[in-house]
């Protein structure tokens, strides 16, 4: 969870989506131990790895077995450095990832496994479309799950020095499975940062979470879709996922005067308050007015309109880019039989270059927005909409040449 970052989408590409920095299938807090551990040369790298593996209790053989043949990937330090796909702005990305042709194979999938996705709610309370809506932009529903070598990815990840310390527990993980028979190192393939199967989970997690749901006595998570359902069910829980709430809504705003300051990630409103500046819901009814709830306004106010709840969290566990989990939550309410969003009318965005521009002015004011890349993150929102507020504009936290001329 996961996935590589590709600056051009299809349904074949999108097997590797997003696996970059934003990693969500991490179930444990990193090893700041392993951070040294990387680097130098790789029989000496392998060396360790096997003595911790052999530490931790997995037998010699499997730890011989599993790292005989490793070798660096250099395909896959060059994935792990591109970062195309989040410069693509909410509609565009959201327009190719939730098509038409994936909606209809999402629906007969429900259909197909609609058992397996009962029991997959009945035992972890996780709904059908938030399953199916990671399914399908993970693998296309295990259509395309990726040609790399699973233990050469991990090993040129853990080894290289950018982020070991997330991906060598990942690599003690995949020798585990080798000792439980449930990965071949010399066969096994996924996406580029090591993810396994239908939903692209790693290692880590499959060990943890994998679920046996066609009964044959094994996890398979390549093979089997009641195996990747299940798991993926019993991963999105132990992210804390909320049986029988919401996590994401299209929604109205108001004419005239409002608030967009407000907008954003815990500003610590409610559903209550939102319905009291009048917002409705595009379609239906809001839901209970304690519930807390986020203004989503991934493309400005002009733009698509969400309120997020509790449970979008669990999004942001499985993937830290904004777009992309607001288009998987966006995904599963359209499985889920919501309509089409109003795309609305946004103002103008910004340039690859005058994003950056943007992101150099807003640090000579004393903003920290991570690295200079074009990239309209987290940090550059909260910058942009402080500055908004500051010279009296509606503060959406879209980015435009306006406000890149104001400044």
């Amino acid at each position: 969870m996961w996935r590589a970052v590709l600056p051009i989408f299809s349904n074949k590409n999108l097997s590797i989506l997003f696996a970059s920095g934003l990693i969500a299938g991490l179930s444990s807090l990193p090893n700041q131990a392993h951070a040294a551990a990387c680097g130098g040369k790789l029989s000496t790298f392998l060396q360790g790895v096997k003595k911790e593996a052999i530490a931790e209790g997995i037998s010699k053989k499997a730890a011989d077995t599993a790292l005989r043949n490793a070798q660096i990937n250099r395909k896959v330090l060059s994935r792990d450095r591109a970062q195309g796909v989040f410069k693509q702005t909410f509609l565009e990305f959201s327009k190719r990832s939730v098509s038409q042709n994936r909606l209809d194979h999402g629906a007969k999938n429900l259909r197909k496994y609609a058992s397996t996705f009962k029991r997959a709610e009945q035992e972890f309370g996780v709904p059908a479309p938030v399953i199916a809506a990671f399914w399908g932009l993970e693998t296309d529903f295990g259509a395309f799950q990726g040609d790399f070598n699973t233990m050469n990815a991990l090993v040129t990840l853990a080894h290289d020095c950018r982020r070991p310390e997330l991906f060598r527990p990942q690599l003690i993980s995949a020798i585990k499975m080798v000792e439980m028979g449930d990965l071949s190192p010399s066969t096994m393939t996924g996406a580029w940062a090591g993810e396994i199967g239908q939903v692209q989970m790693l290692p880590e997690d499959i060990v943890r979470f994998g679920t046996d749901g066609d009964g044959d006595g094994r996890v398979n998570l390549k093979k089997s879709s009641p195996d990747a359902i299940l798991t993926a069910a019993a991963f999105i829980q132990s992210l804390g996922w909320q049986r029988n709430q919401p996590w994401i809504m299209e929604i109205t705003l108001p004419g005239g005067a409002f608030p967009y300051e407000k907008s954003g990630l815990r500003k610590g409103m409610t559903t209550g308050d939102w319905a009291n500046l009048g917002v409705t819901a595009r379609n239906g009814s809001l839901p209970n007015a304690s519930l807390p709830a986020d203004l989503l306004l991934p493309q400005g106010r002009k733009g698509p309109a969400f309120l997020a709840f509790p449970n979008f969290d669990i999004y942001l566990e499985w993937n830290k880019s904004f777009i992309y989990t607001t288009s998987a939550a966006y995904f599963a309410t359209r499985l889920g039989g919501a309509k089409r969003y109003n795309a609305g009318n946004p103002d103008q965005g910004l340039s690859d270059a005058q994003m950056k521009q943007l992101q150099n002015k807003l640090v000579a004011r004393g903003y920290d927005v991570g690295k200079i890349d074009g990239i309209l993150g987290s940090k550059t929102r909260a910058a942009v909409q402080t500055e908004q507020t500051r010279l009296g504009m509606p503060a959406d936290a879209w980015p435009t040449p306006s406000l890149l001329n104001k400044l």
